[in-house]
């Protein structure tokens, strides 16, 4: 069992992660904006970070550029998860130092398997 840091505004969104992570026993730290998720990620040590792109205060892009600029994160995963679907998109969000950029609408699988890649089979 691993710690995932969520970032995500939509309560839509945030059910629908909760029912597919709810089986893989990871302890999830859910945060509504791109300031709480800087801010819990430097607070706490986890496994694994999924980030909205669009959301308020820091965008994802953001959040994960500055993450990734400190040592601190060099090792830890970031999956961008998000609504913004344009190739420009993906190869900024890239550009900005995330292991993953999966667009929504997404197969629930494509993002079990992609924590399961960067997490390990836990």
């Amino acid at each position: 069992m691993g710690k995932i840091l969520i970032a995500e505004d939509s309560d839509t969104e945030l059910a629908f992660l909760n029912e597919i992570l709810k089986e893989t026993n990871h302890e999830l730290t859910i945060t509504r904006d791109g300031l709480e998720a800087e801010a819990a990620a430097k607070a706490g040590k986890f496994d694994l970070i999924i980030l909205d792109v669009i959301m308020p205060g820091k965008n994802g892009f953001q959040v994960c550029r500055t993450l990734k600029k400190d040592p601190a994160f060099k090792d830890t995963p970031i999956i961008l998860l998000t609504s913004k679907s344009e190739n420009s998109d993906k190869f900024w969000g890239m550009k900005q130092g995330a292991e993953e950029y999966i667009t929504k609408p997404y197969n629930p699988v494509d993002l079990l398997l992609a924590i399961r890649q960067h997490m390990g089979a836990n």
